[in-house]
C-alpha cells in the first residue's frame, strides 16, 4: 500500500549555535581590538560586547593570544615586485616593512603572539604562504627555491620587527629607517635574487 503522508521537503542546514556563538566572539574581538589595541583589550569585555560569558571565549579560543590570533585579518599590501627593477627588489620590500610595521600595530600584536602561541604562529605561516610567497615567485630566478628564498627573506624582516618593535632592543630602535634599508636591502636583495651559491 502507498505511502500516503504528504512529502516533506528538504530543509537547509540550519546554522549550530556553536557557531554563531563563535561569531559573535570573533565579530566582537575584532572591534574590541581595533578600538582598544592588543594589550588593553580583556576577554571580559570582549564577551560583554559579544553577549556571552567569558568562559565562552576561554572555550573556544582558549585565551586572549589564540582569539586575536583567530580574529586579526592582515593584507600585507605587497607592491608587485615583478614590476620593479630586478636591483630595487630588497630596498622595496624592506620600505614597505618598514612602514607596514611602524603603521600598524596589529602587526607587532600578532608577531607578539606568534612566537608565544600555536594559534599566532599558524596565522603567521597562514600570512607566509598566502601573500609573501606569490610576490618571492615573481622574483626569484629558480622557481623550485622559492619556498627557501622567501623564508630567509622572512627571517630578516620578522627579525627586525621582533627586535625593534617587540623587544625594543636600543640600537635597533634608534637606528632611522634609512640605515635599517641600507643594511638590510642589500641582504634581502641577495635572498631573492641573487644565483644559488
Amino acid at each position: 500500500m502507498p505511502d500516503s503522508r504528504p512529502l516533506q521537503q528538504p530543509t537547509s542546514p540550519q546554522p549550530r549555535r556553536s557557531d554563531a556563538t563563535r561569531t559573535a566572539i570573533l565579530e566582537a574581538a575584532r572591534e574590541r581590538f581595533a578600538a582598544d589595541g592588543y594589550e588593553r583589550a580583556t576577554i571580559r569585555a570582549i564577551a560583554k560586547d559579544a553577549a556571552i560569558d567569558p568562559s565562552m571565549v576561554m572555550r573556544y579560543f582558549g585565551n586572549k593570544e589564540g582569539l586575536f590570533a583567530a580574529a586579526v585579518s592582515v593584507d600585507l599590501a605587497l607592491p608587485n615586485l615583478g614590476t620593479l627593477p630586478r636591483d630595487e627588489v630588497g630596498r622595496a620590500l624592506v620600505t614597505h616593512f618598514l612602514a607596514m610595521w611602524e603603521e600598524n600595530e596589529v602587526l607587532t600584536a600578532l608577531l607578539r603572539v606568534g612566537v608565544t602561541n600555536q594559534s599566532g604562529a599558524e596565522r603567521m605561516q597562514g600570512i607566509f604562504r598566502e601573500q609573501v610567497l606569490p610576490v618571492a615567485h615573481a622574483v626569484c630566478p629558480d622557481p623550485e627555491q622559492v619556498p627557501a628564498r622567501a623564508a630567509l627573506a622572512a627571517t630578516q624582516l620578522l627579525g627586525l620587527a621582533l627586535s625593534r618593535y617587540v623587544l625594543r632592543i636600543p640600537p635597533a630602535v634608534a637606528l632611522t629607517r634609512e640605515e635599517v634599508t641600507a643594511w638590510l636591502a642589500p641582504t634581502v636583495q641577495r635572498y631573492l635574487t641573487a644565483p644559488h651559491p
